[in-house]
């Protein structure tokens, strides 16, 4: 009960904060901001030991981190099982339910719910309002009389007000971009969201800040030209705004974004991969350009992100322990490494992996298939060769010659910081082609749950449509096997009500030729003394550890920026006739951002990396014989020498349509429950689909969820 008022006490500060910082956005553009609370704010920020960036430090930077440390603390209560009870019963529909629906299914955005393009129009009427009143502010001091005395002409004046009105523009929407993409972030489980389904996000303010810097750069390149001083592009002021730095960060932005696009992207995935580590010297070069007046408003999305993905780096150094891997006939493979007992994520979590042998920069998103209350020391993933790289893994893995060893590297898992599966009355789960990966978490989920629960679960119904568009034998049924762990605790599925409806489109009926011959193929890896398990790389209290991350490298940044700008910079600035250069002062940022963070986050990891490293022996010890055999598959009648009898339940509830694709309108619409849950994942094209069937109004009890993968 304690846990639930603090975690109520902490979510209204962390809202009452967020309003507040909103309320800075919207008023900056303004000559209120301008003229009264801007100098009220410098006069209280600004100092000997800050300068000017005390306003931006106090105003843009400290209420956001503010925030992930009150968010780190939320989540960390929320592990407490009575806390992360929902006052909603099933059979009652939430009030914002009606705004989770699909409102735009096909076009660019692709499918978009209430909530999201309410926040999207909001979003871009706040960059319209700042650019109008910018504009609007800026065009009143010009008339034929100043733009005579610049030498120049009054629509060249404006050109150039509008020039840098667009950069600012988009430097606010810049603030944005690296939330979204931060994936052990504590400010997006606030708002019901993970960082791979934040993804679109991402492109979206990519998009908007590549046009608008863009425009930006375009207008000051016609306003040079005009003007006859087409030089300017190869300045380079110390004091001022830095041209060619400017130039360079455009051009790094270009590269990603014209790289992304999907077309562009799908068929040259490596290029879009390396082309995006770009994003550093985008942020190097923007910095050297802009100067410290406007760091301080994208530094919160930055400082976050540069946390995370110096942790992601700490914990991609190490090798884990591979323990099996499940090959199946429809060029699937299921890997198996070994977990600290401690690590605990939710279903549909995903788990970035690298194998060293096939490439040594590229990293892998995949789909977490075990459950971590199921399978407490082991933890699965689902590979799908749909690419050059999954195929030299299989290949590797499905050679003649036994693989004895294989080196991996992980990060994650990363996923939904708790799921509410019980709030409906039955769970509709639409699949294609590999896209039942995520939906085999959940069912192990609901396995544990109707094991341990004294409650009824919701009716569970798995349209197996992963084989509509893309599946030409009935060999992709084998994936229906990984439902189930390839061994762990005893699995009773009777009480979960599962029923599995498949769809080969492909075939007119069953293949009895190689009925049994295509069987499972199980490899067991020797386990070597180096290899560590899979764990949180800041321990079980991981996210306690992340607020004191971010709150103390952010305490250290400070003492180092005041410090110098105190004893060095100031001296300069006041006591002689030289100015200290505005790009030095950007790099000096930079180098305190990166050293308190890389001393903050080391430390912890060091830490806890001691105080595991007791655990993982005794998980060494606890290894036992490896197992010889591999089971066989329910559809190719193997004979299945692990756990016959969950397997056997399984094959009952299981009906195979040959020659037909499903109805996707009949079975939605013929359920009469007050509240079901309707999950798709697959093919774009599939998922719109359900969406609009979902969104169609011919039945209020459908609420629908997207569950995509695709970058």
């Amino acid at each position: 009960m304690a846990g639930r008022v603090a975690r109520a006490a902490i979510a209204f500060l962390i809202a009452v904060v967020f309003v507040g910082w909103m309320l800075l956005w919207v008023m900056m553009p303004t000559n209120t901001y301008k003229q009264k609370w801007q100098p009220k704010i410098r006069a209280h920020a600004n100092s000997t030991y800050f300068g000017a960036q005390g306003a931006n430090l106090l105003t843009s930077v400290f209420p956001v981190l503010f925030m992930a440390v009150l968010g780190c603390i939320y989540l960390h209560l929320g592990k407490d099982k009575d806390c992360q009870k929902k006052s909603c019963s099933r059979g009652k529909t939430n009030r914002l339910s009606v705004w989770r629906r699909p409102v735009l299914v096909k076009g660019p955005l692709g499918i978009v719910s209430g909530i999201e393009l309410t926040l999207l129009a909001m979003f871009v009427a706040l960059l319209i309002w700042a650019f109008t009143s910018f504009l609007q502010t800026s065009f009143a001091k010009i008339n034929a009389k100043s733009a005579h005395q610049l030498g120049d002409k009054v629509w060249q004046e404006k050109l150039d007000s509008a020039a840098l009105r667009l950069g600012v523009v988009g430097a606010i929407c810049f603030a944005f971009l690296f939330f979204p993409v931060t994936r052990g972030s504590s400010l997006l489980p606030l708002l019901g969201l993970t960082s791979e389904g934040s993804v679109k996000y991402h492109i979206w303010l990519g998009h908007i800040v590549m046009t608008l810097f863009t425009a930006h750069g375009l207008c000051y390149i016609v306003y040079w030209a005009t003007e006859n001083e087409i030089s300017q592009m190869l300045k380079w002021d110390k004091i001022g705004v830095s041209n060619v730095a400017g130039e360079l960060a455009l051009i790094c932005g270009l590269l990603m974004w014209v790289t992304s696009f999907p077309r562009l992207r799908r068929k040259t995935f490596e290029v879009f991969y390396y082309t995006h580590h770009l994003y550093f010297l985008f942020f190097f070069f923007f910095v050297l350009h802009v100067g410290v007046s406007f760091f301080g408003l994208v530094l919160p999305g930055i400082f976050l992100f540069l946390v995370d993905r110096y942790l992601r780096f700490l914990q991609s150094r190490q090798r884990v322990r591979l323990l099996s891997a499940r090959l199946l006939p429809c060029q699937a493979l299921e890997l198996s490494f070994s977990k600290s007992p401690g690590l605990s994520y939710s279903p549909t979590s995903i788990m970035f992996v690298n194998v060293p042998s096939i490439s040594r920069i590229q990293w892998h998103p995949f789909t977490v298939t075990s459950n971590s209350s199921l399978e407490q020391d082991k933890l699965s993933v689902v590979i799908k060769c749909e690419g050059s790289w999954s195929e030299k893994l299989y290949q590797i893995l499905s050679s003649p010659s036994p693989v004895e060893k294989l080196d991996v590297s992980v990060e994650g898992p990363y996923g939904p910081a708790s799921t509410n599966l019980f709030r409906y009355e039955k769970l509709i789960m639409i699949s294609g082609g590999s896209g039942i990966t995520p939906f085999i978490s959940i069912i192990r989920e609901l396995i544990f749950q109707s094991s341990t629960r004294k409650q009824q679960i919701p009716q569970v119904q798995l349209v197996c449509s992963q084989l509509v568009c893309i599946v030409r034998n009935s060999e992709q049924l084998a994936m229906i096997d990984l439902l189930l762990p390839l061994a762990g605790n005893p699995c009773d599925i009777t009480r979960l009500q599962l029923q599995i409806d498949a769809h080969v489109t492909r075939e007119k009926g069953p293949n009895n030729e190689n009925k049994n011959q295509k069987l499972l193929r199980t490899l067991w890896f020797k386990p070597n003394p180096s290899d560590v398990p899979v764990s949180a790389v800041l321990g079980p209290n991981s996210w306690l550890w992340l607020g004191a991350i971010i709150s103390s490298s952010f305490v250290i940044f400070l003492l180092l920026l005041g410090i110098t700008t105190r004893y060095y910079i100031y001296p300069i600035d006041y006591n002689t006739n030289k100015i200290f250069p505005y790009s030095s002062r950007s790099l000096l940022n930079v180098l305190f951002i990166c050293v308190s963070i890389v001393m903050t986050a080391s430390a912890a990891v060091l830490w806890n990396k001691k105080q595991s490293a007791m655990e993982a022996n005794q998980i060494q010890n606890m290894e036992g014989i490896t197992p010889t055999t591999s089971p066989g598959s329910w559809f190719y009648n193997g004979d299945r020498e692990l756990e016959s009898l969950p397997h056997q339940s399984l094959s009952q509830s299981i009906k195979v349509h040959f020659g037909a694709r499903p109805d996707l309108q009949k079975i939605l619409l013929e359920f009469d429950e007050s509240s079901v849950g309707v999950l798709a994942s697959g093919p774009k094209e599939m998922r719109h689909r359900v969406a609009a069937i979902c969104s169609s109004g011919l039945a209020e009890n459908l609420h629908f969820e997207s569950i995509s993968f695709t970058w």
